[in-house]
């Protein structure tokens, strides 16, 4: 009887399955006992996008999604027709679904978990029809026996229950910790629907906070299954927001191939080079990695970028430079030669159009400044600040004036009020929405100690997530514009609530990156 009722619902339930109905929706009698929420953690629900049912009006879906009062029938515009209904018991559907999990009433197949962490299996009465519609893995199992043994390693057979629910009910709440072994089952058994949404949850929970930190592993991780936009995220956060990794647990964690990922990139935001030096030194000492590997690591920072006398300190001080002298001594020696020449005369000797001359995005206040604007919806701002020319040392005493122009709502030129001809003095109108933030940097100086310099200007916008303020975006641009294009361009400062906003100020730091050019060639 059970399964003939499972046939006549099948369609209803490809419904529900296709919307993944929230957990809120689900009743809330577990199979088994579920585990208590760690300190500092937080239940999430994953679901695939919801899709309206085209069978269902707006309000009787929103009343299936956990409305107190359920109308059984609920009049709907069908072709004009005054006297059609809907009639919506999809809750009391889902109910039943539940209670088939819960009960295993009429369960006509068998699942048999084992696990090298328990001597005894997990068993779960299960129904061919409603696993075989999610999961083709299963399909194929149950095809011609009842009874099937499978065999899961102690972190999926932990989360094996959840997973059996998210088929009968299309939902699981899940937490940072079960972000991967959840993938894993879903990935599996080929439920692509929880695969793509717990994939999703990562990308969006990447800020979240951790004891041990979870960004590094789900690299890794991302890296192993070959998800390449997990991985880029992964990597775009860690660059963003280096300077908290480097303090965290989860930095002794980083592989070689990460770290030099990372050390590649011009876009890491951190206070100074030397700091990466030292958390890279930190790095070396703890995982010991192989001759070739440390000095490749140890050549890819960027000496230039430190200060002669912390060269000097590194030399005498650091147990892992003197290990390795040999393989930077040559890139040391070209630090102190740029830091004592000027630049102009260094670039006629020395190629300075590699990234060892690159600056990366430091926060300290010789390279920019921070900007927290408040109300930031209100009006034009502007502000002024001074940063160093350049990293040279020849160009200590050196500072160019810097104008910051903040328009939150400028308009381009296409939507601006122009006069209309079918009406004289008539102009079109124009909303507050129409404009978009704006952001203009400009020199307020000119010197000719700008010859074979550019600059190129980053903007980070930082954000408060999960309790920490975050780099959200970074805007680059160089000399030849003043200003960042698509600036904040799908912010909405106007509401107090927008997540680009911390108690209602936008907060900027703005950093001026000196980017040398080599004019002439002088024949060695």
């Amino acid at each position: 009887m059970v399964v003939s009722a499972l046939l006549l619902w099948k369609g209803s339930f490809l419904a529900l399955r296709d919307t993944n109905v929230p957990m809120s929706f689900v009743p809330r009698h577990p199979l088994g006992t579920s585990s208590p929420l760690a300190l500092g953690e937080r239940r999430e629900e994953v679901h695939s996008p919801p899709v309206t049912p085209p069978h269902l009006s707006a309000w009787d879906w929103g009343a299936a999604l956990g409305r107190s009062h359920l109308p059984a029938a609920q009049k709907a515009d069908f072709s004009g027709d005054s006297t059609a209904a809907t009639i919506n018991h999809s809750l009391t559907l889902l109910q039943r679904l539940q209670e088939l999990l819960q009960n295993g009433n009429g369960s006509d197949s068998v699942l048999r978990v084992r696990s090298a962490a328990s001597d005894e299996p997990k068993v779960f009465h299960t129904h061919q029809l409603l696993l075989s519609l999610q999961s083709e893995v299963f399909e194929s199992l149950l095809r011609n026996q009842s009874v099937v043994t499978l065999y899961e390693p102690p972190e999926t057979a932990a989360l094996f229950e959840k997973f059996i629910r998210y088929l009968y009910c299309g939902g699981v709440s899940i937490l940072l910790h079960q972000a991967i072994p959840m993938h894993q089952l879903a990935s599996k058994y080929r439920v692509w629907g929880l695969q793509r949404g717990v994939a999703e949850y990562m990308r969006t929970h990447l800020a979240s906070e951790s004891s041990q930190g979870h960004v590094v592993g789900w690299y890794h991780y991302a890296v192993r299954v070959g998800d390449a936009a997990l991985q880029e995220s992964c990597l775009q956060f860690l660059a963003w927001n280096l300077s908290a990794v480097l303090g965290s647990a989860e930095w002794g964690s980083v592989s070689v191939d990460l770290l030099l990922l990372l050390l590649e990139r011009s876009d890491l935001v951190l206070h100074s080079e030397l700091e990466l030096y030292t958390a890279v030194e930190g790095w070396l000492s703890r995982r010991q990695p192989e001759v070739p590997v440390a000095e490749r690591v140890l050549r890819a920072i960027r000496y230039p970028m430190i200060a002669p006398s912390q060269l000097f300190r590194l030399q005498a001080q650091s147990a892992v430079l003197a290990r390795h002298r040999g393989a930077v001594q040559d890139l040391l020696f070209q630090a102190f030669q740029f830091h004592a020449a000027s630049p102009l005369h260094f670039a006629k000797y020395f190629d300075v159009n590699c990234s060892m001359f690159l600056p990366r995005n430091y926060l300290a206040p010789s390279w920019g400044s921070q900007w927290v604007i408040t109300n930031p919806a209100r009006d034009d701002r502007s502000t002024s600040f001074q940063t160093q020319l350049g990293p040279s040392s020849h160009d200590a005493g050196k500072r160019v004036t810097w104008n910051v122009l903040f328009s939150p709502r400028w308009l381009p030129v296409s939507l601006r009020p122009v006069y209309s001809d079918s009406v004289a003095g008539a102009i079109q109108p124009v909303r507050i929405e129409d404009g978009r933030p704006r952001l203009i940097i400009t020199p307020a100086m000119s010197s000719p100690d700008f010859a074979g310099v550019s600059f190129q200007k980053t903007v980070l916008v930082g954000v408060r997530q999960q309790g920490r303020v975050l780099v959200k975006h970074a805007y680059s641009f160089h000399q030849s514009s003043d200003e960042a294009a698509d600036f904040l361009a799908h912010a909405d400062l106007q509401k107090r609530t927008s997540e680009y906003l911390i108690d209602n100020s936008l907060h900027l730091h703005i950093i001026i990156k000196p980017v040398y050019h080599s004019l002439i060639k002088v024949k060695k």
